[in-house]
C-alpha cells in the first residue's frame, strides 16, 4: 500500500486530480484519475488525511472515503483560491487544496450525512416551486393587464383576477385557454408546495430541531434548514462567527486604527438568511404584544432605526442565540420574549 501524509483532490464529474505529499513534505504524486480508478486508488491507499473543496458531490465523496478509513476535510473554495500559484488548471487546483488543508488556521466545512442532504434537497425543491409559482402569477397578471383586467396586489388576490377573466366576455378564446393553463399550473404548484412543507415539518422533529423551534421566528422550515445546514455548529468559535457565516454582520473597511462598518456582507447561505429575515419581519408585527429582554431591545431599536434595519438586526441576534442553543443544548429562555 502507498502511504502519504496528505492528499489534495480536485473534484469533477468524470475526472479527478490528486496531489499527494509524502512524509518529507515533497510532492510524491500528481495524477489525473477516472471516476472508477479514483475509488480503487483510495481503497489501496493507507488511511491518510484527504482534503477537498466543498463543492458539488464533495459530501458524497467525503462519506465514501471516510468509510474507507480516511480522514476527510472539506474547505470553502474561496479559502483555497489564494494558494493557486499561477494559471488555472486541475493540477494547480489540487496542489492549492493540498497546501490549504495544511494551514493551522484553515476553516473546514462539516461533512453532511445523506439524511441532512435529503432534507436540504426538500428545502431547495420547495424554494424552486415557490419561484415558479411567483413567475406564473406574474405572467398571468401581465397578460390579463393587456386586456384591461387587473386585481389588487398579493397572491391571495389571484382568485379575484381569475374570476374577472372568466366573466369577461370579450376575452378571446385563445387567451381564455392560456389563462386556464396558468391557473391549473398555479394550483398544482400550491399543492406541491404544501406537500413539501409537510415533509420538511417532519424533518424538524429532531432534538436540535425542537430546541430551535422555541426561538421566535424559527418555525419548522427555518429550524429544519438550520439543523441540516450546520451539523456541527461548534466549528464556529462564537455566535458572531456563526452570524457572519450567514452574511448578517456588517462589512468592515477598517484601516489605521479607524473602524468603518458598512452594510451587511450578504455572504454565505442566502436561503437561510432570507428565511431568517422574513421570520423576523413576522416577529416585529406582534412584538408589541410581548414583554421581556428581547421585546425591550426591539422597542429600543425601533425608536432609532427603520423597520427593515431592525428586522436584519433581530435576525443577527437570533442567529447568535441559535448558535448557543446548537452548541450547548440549552433551550430558549422564554422570559426573554413572552406574551404580555
Amino acid at each position: 500500500m502507498n502511504s502519504f501524509t496528505r492528499i489534495g483532490v480536485d473534484l469533477a464529474k468524470n475526472f479527478f486530480q490528486v496531489h499527494a505529499i509524502d512524509q518529507e513534505g515533497k510532492v510524491a504524486l500528481a495524477r489525473k484519475l477516472t471516476r472508477r480508478k479514483f475509488r480503487e486508488f483510495f481503497q489501496r491507499m493507507t488511511p491518510c488525511r484527504v482534503g477537498m473543496e466543498a463543492c458539488g458531490s464533495a459530501h458524497y465523496w467525503a462519506r465514501e472515503l471516510r468509510a474507507m478509513g480516511h480522514d476527510v476535510v472539506l474547505m470553502p473554495p474561496a479559502y483555497t483560491k489564494p494558494y493557486v500559484k499561477r494559471g488555472k488548471n486541475d493540477a494547480a487546483d489540487a496542489a492549492a487544496i493540498c497546501e490549504a488543508m495544511s494551514r493551522p488556521d484553515m476553516r473546514f466545512v462539516p461533512v453532511k450525512s445523506a439524511a441532512q442532504q435529503a432534507t436540504l434537497m426538500l428545502h431547495k425543491t420547495r424554494d424552486l416551486m415557490v419561484k415558479q409559482r411567483t413567475m406564473s402569477v406574474n405572467a398571468l397578471r401581465g397578460h390579463l393587464a393587456e386586456f384591461g383586467l387587473i386585481a389588487a396586489k398579493g397572491i391571495h388576490r389571484l382568485e379575484e383576477l381569475l374570476a374577472l377573466a372568466r366573466a369577461e366576455g370579450a376575452l378571446p378564446e385563445e387567451a381564455r385557454a392560456a389563462v386556464e393553463m396558468l391557473a391549473l399550473q398555479i394550483e398544482q404548484l400550491d399543492m406541491r408546495i404544501d406537500g413539501l412543507a409537510k415533509s420538511i415539518g417532519k424533518t424538524a422533529k429532531t432534538p436540535t430541531g425542537r430546541l430551535l423551534m422555541e426561538i421566535p421566528a424559527f418555525g419548522p422550515l427555518v429550524s429544519s434548514a438550520m439543523a441540516a445546514s450546520y451539523p456541527d455548529a461548534s466549528v464556529f468559535k462564537s455566535g458572531r462567527d456563526f452570524s457572519a457565516s450567514l452574511g448578517l454582520t456588517p462589512s468592515q473597511h477598517s484601516s489605521g486604527g479607524k473602524d468603518k462598518l458598512g452594510a451587511i456582507t450578504k455572504k454565505g447561505n442566502r436561503y437561510l438568511r432570507k428565511m431568517l429575515v422574513v421570520g423576523c419581519t413576522s416577529v416585529l408585527r406582534v412584538a408589541a404584544k410581548y414583554k421581556g429582554g428581547l421585546a425591550d431591545w426591539i422597542a429600543a431599536m425601533r425608536k432609532n432605526k427603520p423597520e427593515r434595519v431592525v428586522a436584519v438586526a433581530l435576525a443577527n441576534k437570533l442567529a447568535r442565540i441559535c448558535w448557543a442553543i446548537m452548541t450547548t443544548g440549552e433551550g430558549f429562555r422564554e422570559e426573554l420574549f413572552t406574551r404580555a
